[in-house]
């Protein structure tokens, strides 16, 4: 006999009620692989379960625009997550110390037992009184049907046959879970800054979208920034490079930065330069543009445009535009 088999009954199976408690729960899929759907928040306050948003809807409907939007207002987002995993992200939001705060999902329901999964994670979601929230991309076949010949793809479900059956086929699969949306958008008609409008008017709250600035000087001489959005040149101003105890400085020195701006039409530069933006900004937003490149320029990148950017990239933060300096050539030559 084992000395398992002389513990008494009553103690063998309290350690057994015990051992099996310790264990997380698991779903078992009709395949047999086990995955976790139980959200184990013990010891984790319920201001720490992070707010869930569901993105679904129809193929060509916009789903990763929407998806898009919320990362830029700084949800979290994952893309094409299969739905059994959707607790066990909210679980690990939920003990990321606030960190993880809002959570997006994007799922493709393409199969019936895709579905299914996604049908029990929202029922042990409520269970567990996790706030969420479905977006529903809803459009016309007319609209669905241009968007995929524009693009020459064949639609996910249409299989052997024509891309009206791959629709008919999704939403006849997605009728249910349309019914259950607290959010349906129909994108027929609407361009990408209309859907991101509708995405920032349900998400945003009352703060105004926003703008996050990349200021980076750079050197002509080395080419232009490509991902640069606004280009401004500084070579109308007198150089440095031609001022011997200057020339093995940068721009961030401020012997250098005094000669920059004492020069006629920097500062004047500056300023107008920074009234531009602010009106430029207020377009980007009513555009649904979150993120912009401002490069300037000199022969090197090393005095005047260093100088510049810095001053500006200032200007730009006590505006409360989040702003970040990148020195591309400083220090190549």
């Amino acid at each position: 006999m084992t000395e398992h088999e002389t513990q008494p009954t009553a103690e063998r199976d309290q350690a057994h009620k015990e051992t099996r408690e310790d264990q997380p729960q698991h779903a078992v899929q009709e395949d047999g692989a086990q995955v976790g759907t139980g959200i184990e928040t013990a010891g984790v306050p319920d201001a720490a379960i992070p707010e869930l948003v569901i993105i679904s809807g129809m193929s060509g409907a916009g789903r990763s625009t929407a998806a898009k939007c919320l990362e830029d207002l700084g949800w979290f987002v994952v893309d094409n997550l299969p739905p059994a995993l959707i607790p066990t992200m909210v679980e690990l939001g939920a003990r990321s110390q606030g960190n993880v705060a809002r959570i997006a999902v994007v799922v493709d329901v393409r199969g019936r037992r895709f579905f299914d999964n996604l049908r029990e994670s929202l029922a042990d979601l409520e269970a567990k009184h996790v706030t969420r929230r479905i977006v529903f991309l809803e459009s016309s076949d007319e609209a669905l049907v241009r968007r995929f010949e524009s693009v020459r793809r064949p639609h996910p479900l249409q299989g052997d046959g024509r891309i009206v059956d791959g629709i008919a086929a999704e939403r006849e699969l997605l009728r249910e879970l349309r019914g259950d949306a607290d959010l349906v958008i129909d994108t027929s008609s609407l361009n990408v800054h209309e859907l991101r409008a509708k995405m920032d008017a349900q998400f945003a709250g009352e703060e105004e979208p926003e703008l996050r600035a990349t200021v980076m000087s750079f050197g002509f001489k080395y080419g232009l920034p490509v991902d640069a959005d606004l280009v401004a040149d500084m070579r109308f101003l007198p150089n440095p490079h031609w001022v011997p105890e200057l020339r093995p400085y940068t721009g961030l020195n401020e012997e250098v930065a005094a000669y920059v701006f004492n020069q006629p039409g920097a500062k004047e530069f500056l300023d107008r330069y920074a009234e531009l933006l602010r009106l430029v900004a207020a377009g980007y937003r009513r555009e649904g543009k979150r993120y912009v490149t401002i490069a300037i320029g000199c022969t090197g990148g090393k005095h005047r445009s260093v100088a510049m950017s810095e001053k500006l990239a200032a200007r730009l933060a006590a505006e409360g535009v989040e702003t970040v300096v990148v020195h591309r050539d400083m220090g190549r030559e």
